[in-house]
């Protein structure tokens, strides 16, 4: 919602594919902000009959980009956007009320050029959705828990995703918005500008927070975290300053993909390597044991957190096979 009386402070900037069930949803959410003082843009991939009446309708600005990838989409914030700050998020997310109130007392500082906050999963999820994000949570889904679960304080990041992303707009403009030769992992490369071309910092702020809808189904599940996993690899070699980081854990599933392969294969030809191969599969149970049980704490429910068990061991396979696959067999990342 505009403040016509004040220039505009955030400028809200989505980008669909088209309008669904969800980007309705979220433009409802929008009008609950405590800080009305934004404009909402949204980027779908064509124009449509009605498109002004459902302007009014959302109270945005529907601009028609073609099919492009979301980075490009986002990038035309630089030609639209008119508030002092872009608030990045995605179509099927939404923000808590005070979104824009926490962001703000962040921005103000001069050596922060952007500020991100963690992905919850929204009550209203079905189970496997809910499923779906538990294994976000989970202690053994890597480094980067904070981004879905509200850390205990503020903190210094150096990547950061895009679905709950504030910067500057003086700022995004310097470093030429994303790097849209990539996709996915735009965020990763516009996170090292901020912090290598322009020397400010990215804070993690907890109390930043939207509601991310997660995939519902297995099979779909699989799909993004592959996706994250190909990236990732790919990043390995080209962005070692993040993405070859111990503190991320991002390798750790390829690792565990070469023990599985490896290790049954030699344990045919000696009884002293099935032994070790047998002890390491039990230690593996025994931590999806122990992040089962902390994951129950955290998500108050035992259905759920025995559900996730299925869901992390064909994720650390997959996530393990397609980060092989970026760091070893892909030259270019872009809609893989």
């Amino acid at each position: 919602m505009e403040n016509k009386e004040n220039k505009i402070e955030f400028s809200i900037t989505m980008p669909i594919v088209s309008i669904d069930d969800y980007v309705i949803e979220s433009c409802e959410k929008f009008k609950e902000l405590k800080n009305n003082n934004f404009e909402l843009i949204i980027f779908p991939d064509n124009d449509f009959k009605g498109r002004e009446e459902m302007e009014k309708k959302l109270n945005a600005r529907i601009i028609p980009t073609g099919k492009v990838s979301p980075a490009d989409k986002r990038d035309a914030s630089l030609i639209h956007a008119r508030g002092r700050f872009i608030a990045f998020i995605d179509g099927d997310a939404y923000p808590s009320k005070n979104w824009l109130d926490v962001a703000r007392r962040y921005l103000e500082n001069d050596e922060v050029s952007a500020i991100g906050g963690p992905q919850l999963t929204p009550r209203n999820d079905s189970f496997w959705q809910k499923v779906s994000g538990a294994m976000f949570i989970s202690p053994l889904s890597g480094g980067a828990g904070i981004r879905y679960w509200p850390g205990r304080k503020v903190r210094e990041v150096e990547d950061w995703p895009s679905v709950n992303f504030i910067i500057k707009k003086e700022d995004f403009e310097k470093i030429g918005g994303f790097a849209s030769e990539y996709w996915p992992g735009e965020d990763t490369k516009i996170c090292l500008d901020i912090i290598k071309k322009l020397k400010k910092k990215i804070l993690y702020v907890p109390d930043m927070i939207v509601f991310h809808h997660r995939r519902s189904g297995i099979i779909s599940h699989l799909r993004q975290t592959g996706c994250y996993g190909l990236q990732r690899g790919f990043f390995f070699k080209e962005f070692p300053e993040t993405s070859r980081k111990l503190s991320y854990f991002y390798y750790v599933p390829s690792l565990f993909v070469l023990f599985l392969f490896f290790g049954f294969i030699s344990s045919f030809y000696s009884e002293f390597i099935l032994k070790l191969y047998l002890w390491g599969l039990y230690i593996y149970s025994l931590a999806i044991l122990f992040s089962t049980l902390i994951t129950i704490k955290r998500v108050n429910s035992f259905r759920i957190s025995f559900a996730l068990i299925p869901y992390l061991v064909s994720f650390h396979v997959w996530y393990g096979i397609r980060f092989i696959q970026g760091l070893l067999f892909t030259e270019k990342i872009k809609d893989n």
